[in-house]
């Protein structure tokens, strides 16, 4: 764009931004937090700064130092544009502009030609933004419900079982000072039990270690698995069950958690999902942070259930035990606690677990007909 009355094939007629008014900006050398208040001006492919009162007069700017510098427009580099964040200059040594004036600005890189990258355009763009915010999303499931839980499950087996139970020691020391008191089963009462389990066949070779202990609870019936191998069963889950067939069931259960890893696998998933859900929500709240991880692990924890489940069963079955006594825990245990919303509950709901241990128990009895 030509300036009034610059003669024909003048630099003003060959390049388009000599005809464009300056920029006003701030000027900042890199080293001091000193501005410059200066106007930038484009020149034969180079950035010319000069003080906002320097021009011909040679005058100082308000700031008590004239400021005069060129630079080629390749060594510069522009920042993003932004919704309300200035737009800066850098040059090589540090300096930097600071845009005051963006329409201008803007204005003068359309002259010199200079575009956006495709990144950029679409950040400024909502159908970018929310074709970006649909293809994260999309990823994130689908490695969640196809990736994660193989990986994890590879990842938990790989580790060696005494890094497992290092997560385990003390934790039962812990319990006992705050959840549990010495159990007042008859010593002879847990002797038969532990001889009665240990009998049993597992369904799969090498099982892993465990040590059966007994607890009187203030949580009521209850019994699971502890990193260190423990498994705790509590005096309250004893007097519950119909018969001794039904904590058999329970026990294996407990040692298909402990076979199957399924602590270490549910470290390594929980922290995954939970990296996924900062990656997308960042670290606005912590509460709102919290919020997915949690309702996401809940259906792993569901399946790591069924898994413990599978495993009883299985184990019940190799051993000439029906399966129904599994399933009989799960009806006492409902009537006990009543139940809880499926999708709200870290367990598979009990008439679900019900189901599955009598349709699994059906082909063993087809079998013997």
């Amino acid at each position: 764009m030509a300036q009034p009355g610059s003669p024909p094939g003048s630099a003003a007629d060959t390049d388009p931004a000599a005809g464009l008014a300056p920029v006003a900006a701030f000027y900042f050398d890199g080293k001091t937090s000193r501005r410059h208040a200066v106007r930038l001006r484009v020149r034969g492919g180079d950035a010319v700064v000069t003080s906002a009162d320097v021009d011909a007069d040679g005058g100082r700017d308000a700031d008590g130092g004239a400021i005069e510098r060129r630079c080629p427009l390749a060594q510069l580099r522009v920042s993003e544009r932004s919704v309300h964040a200035a737009r800066k200059v850098s040059f090589p040594d540090g300096a930097f502009l600071e845009i005051a004036d963006r329409a201008a600005f803007a204005a003068l890189l359309a002259a010199t030609g200079h575009a956006d990258s495709w990144v950029v355009r679409q950040q400024q763009s909502w159908r970018g933004a929310l074709t970006a915010a649909a293809a994260t999303v999309a990823a994130l499931v689908l490695g969640y419900l196809f990736l994660l839980p193989p990986a994890a499950a590879l990842l938990a087996r790989a580790l060696p079982l005494a890094v497992e139970r290092k997560f385990g020691d003390g934790m039962l020391d812990i319990l006992d000072r705050h959840v549990f008191a010495p159990s007042a089963l008859p010593a002879a009462r847990q002797r038969q039990l532990i001889a009665d389990f240990g009998r049993l066949l597992p369904p799969v070779p090498h099982p892993p270690p465990y040590h059966i202990v007994f607890r009187k609870s203030r949580i009521g019936p209850n019994a699971f698995s502890l990193p260190s191998g423990d498994i705790v069963m509590t005096d309250e889950m004893v007097a519950l069950m119909p018969d001794d067939a039904a904590l058999m069931g329970i026990l294996a259960h407990e040692l298909g958690h402990l076979h199957e890893r399924h602590l270490m696998r549910r470290i390594i998933q929980s922290s995954a999902v939970a990296a996924s859900a900062t990656l997308l929500f960042g670290d606005v709240s912590s509460a709102i942070a919290a919020l997915p991880p949690l309702l996401l692990d809940l259906k792993y924890s569901r399946d790591i259930e069924r898994e413990a489940d599978d495993y009883a069963i299985a184990m019940l079955l190799k051993n000439g035990i029906a399966p129904e006594h599994l399933a009989q825990v799960f009806v006492r245990l409902d009537r006990f606690a009543g139940a809880a919303p499926a999708y709200l509950s870290s367990h598979p709901s009990s008439p679900e677990r019900i189901a599955r241990i009598r349709a699994a128990a059906r082909p063993q009895r087809a079998t013997e007909r």
